[in-house]
């Protein structure tokens, strides 16, 4: 028991202090499991030969993936992105697996062999790839959503693939492990349902599995989910997700499938569930836990010995395999008529091998379909591929995309030739409204925009306008802030907003900072950052449109005033504390269960705040305007 402590306690400081400084070097958690496995394996040789015996538990992490990704295809999702998922896809799972098996051909192997090194290079990470995306601000690009439908069917990919490499196992291969499992049978003896059953009774009874879990997912699961949410016991709803995803396990490995098919198509299955979201949070941490771990015996296993005997051999075929996957994707690219910068990041992307190459690599060699010697050379194409994915991005980025940015950026910023007392940074649709609406009450305003071309147009409908980045702080005293009373940011990207306001509240903190939000998380991010007054993109709309609705709906024009205004007043009673619930976060990003119970709480009391009678109750806002003092706007003029 104490070394089983001792393992544990390793492999888990290994990883609490290899991936927070992997993520922070831009290396995505995934390499720094494989760090971390590395470090602790044939580096210091902490482990040894229980990795193995580890691996195979910690690869129901990778069906647990899966569960996860049936639950993300919902049929009206998978429709829309039918050409894209099904074309593009397709043809680059297809087309990839194709070209590495010719060439595999060509290198003497058996054609068994060289399609699962297809199958196995055909396949890009998707952890490495999305998470960059995510931390770069590339999900809403054409070439983010193009790589992220072809990562889509290469996961979908996966299942059939597991369901044939098996058919693929090497005579001889088979014999060998038969031979040395023989003794080893007298002491273990696997269960299953099929040994021994006819060709006939074997496909009934795999008929008969599939069919049970996509009714019991359809019919019983709803009920069994139903029954143990009434418990309110957060506890047991998690052990049902568990016991749903290990049961499914264990039925396909008691007839001779995949236990990652079988709970793909449970998750497909309960994609439509209310339920879905529930079984995502309870199903995550136990996926992202028993995947780390997978990944560490995966770098802890790496032969480095094999590495040095066969360097030139291993670098060649690491670099071989990221040209043709690269060269694949961009002709691919051509062909749907992604353009521009968007068809080198859609390239550069996915030229590595992903995670799920490890799983069909120990996979094939459990089936007897590839040797030992043969995997672990493999392995480290795979590992180096994925190592050297970094380095793609910081070609795209410093390289690649600023030849495809709007030469018109490249301009000298412009002379800024007077001062006002509010600096405008963007004038998108946010700033030109907020500019106009202050400039007509002859407030002077000095505007400011990154975006050259939009400069260019808002000076030719009369809106005075200054090229340049804000973000300097040069051009920010030439604009006169030193002077100004406030400034308004409407910048379209987050992170540069967030850092404009910690900047100006630190450096002139008597300007008042008034900033737009995309949404309530960047709220709270700018409030953090110092900004004295925030204003959600769509909030007012959004309320307005609401009571539109409401007095189309037949309710009296006063009722839905007397609504929105309550609407209004919770929203700000509840903004305070929302917030502080967000900051105790420790990531001070992302929403947790405090956050959560707290917002529900306040959607209850929202509900029940709308629900009052005030026919009797007029607030003193609803009773009419008191006009200012006469002459009062010309207080504004100069």
């Amino acid at each position: 028991m104490t070394s089983l402590f001792l393992q544990a306690f390793i492999y888990l400081i290994a990883a609490v202090i290899a991936v927070p400084i992997a993520k922070r070097l831009g290396l995505g958690s995934v390499l720094g499991y494989l760090i971390a496995g590395v470090i602790i394996g044939p580096v210091i040789g902490l482990v040894g030969e229980e990795t193995t015996t580890i691996q195979h538990f910690a690869e129901f992490g990778v069906v647990m993936m899966l569960f996860l990704v049936g639950l993300e295809l919902e049929p009206k999702m998978l429709w829309a992105m039918r050409n894209r998922l099904m074309g593009l896809g397709g043809l680059q799972v297809v087309g990839t697996t194709a070209a590495v098996m010719a060439i595999a051909l060509l290198f003497g192997l058996v054609w068994s062999l060289a399609l699962t090194v297809g199958l196995i290079f055909a396949l890009s990470s998707t952890a490495i790839v999305l998470q960059t995306f995510n931390e770069k601000g590339l999900n809403k690009t054409e070439g983010g959503k193009n790589a992220f439908s072809v990562l889509l069917f290469q996961d979908i990919a996966v299942i059939p693939m597991l369901a044939f490499i098996p058919l693929l196992a090497l005579p001889e291969l088979v014999e060998s492990a038969q031979n040395a499992a023989a003794d080893a049978s007298q002491h273990h003896e696997e269960l299953s349902l099929v040994v021994g059953l006819p060709g006939w009774a074997y496909g009934l009874v795999i008929m008969a599995s599939i069919a049970s879990v996509v009714v019991g997912g359809h019919y019983l699961s709803r009920p069994l989910f139903r029954f143990v949410a009434s418990s309110g016991l957060r506890e047991i709803f998690t052990a049902t997700a568990l016991m749903l995803v290990v049961g499914i396990a264990a039925l396909m490995s008691l007839v001779g499938l995949s236990p990652a098919l079988g709970t793909f198509l449970a998750g497909v299955v309960l994609a439509n569930s209310e339920f879905r979201h529930e079984l995502e949070s309870n199903i995550d941490p136990f996926k992202g836990l028993l995947l780390g771990l997978f990944f560490i015996t995966v770098g802890a296993g790496i032969q480095f010995s094999t590495l040095f005997e066969q360097f030139f051999l291993i670098m060649s075929l690491t670099v071989g395999v990221m040209l043709l996957k690269g060269v694949i994707l961009f002709v691919l690219g051509l062909i749907f008529k992604v353009k521009g910068s968007d068809l080198w990041l859609f390239a550069l992307s996915l030229a590595q091998a992903g995670e799920f190459g490890f799983v069909l690599l120990g996979f094939s060699v459990q089936n007897h379909v590839l040797p030992t010697e043969l995997a672990q050379t493999l392995s480290l194409v795979v590992a180096l591929s994925m190592f050297f994915t970094p380095a793609l991005f910081i070609l795209f980025d410093k390289v690649i995309l600023p030849k495809y940015q709007d030469k018109s950026n490249e301009r000298e910023a412009d002379t800024i030739e007077e001062s006002g007392t509010v600096i405008i940074v963007g004038i998108g649709r946010f700033g030109q409204i907020v500019n106009r609406l202050l400039v007509s009450n002859n407030i002077k305003t000095v505007v400011l925009d990154h975006q050259a071309n939009q400069v260019d147009v808002v000076r030719r409908i009369g809106t005075k306008a200054y090229y340049g980045d804000a973000t300097r702080p040069d051009l920010l005293h030439t604009a006169g802030i030193e002077e100004a009373k406030v400034i308004v940011i409407g910048l379209d990207n987050p992170e540069s907003s967030v850092e404009l306001v910690k900047y100006v509240k630190h450096t002139y903190p008597h300007i008042s900072i008034i900033a737009r939000a995309f949404d309530r998380g960047h709220g709270y991010r700018l409030r953090q950052a110092g900004a004295d007054y925030i204003e959600l993109e769509t909030y007012h709309s959004a309320l307005e449109s609401g009571g539109q609705v409401m007095k189309v709906m037949g309710l009296h024009p006063f009722y839905v005033e007397q609504q929105k205004v309550t609407y209004k007043r919770v929203e700000q009673k509840k903004s305070d504390l929302l917030y502080d619930a967000w900051k105790d976060d420790s990531e001070g990003e992302r929403f947790d269960n405090n956050y959560r119970d707290l917002f529900m709480h306040l959607e209850q009391y929202m509900a029940k705040e709308m629900q009052v009678d005030r026919s009797d109750k007029h607030t003193k806002a609803e009773r009419g305007w008191t006009p200012p003092p006469k002459g009062y706007a010309d207080s504004f003029e100069e």
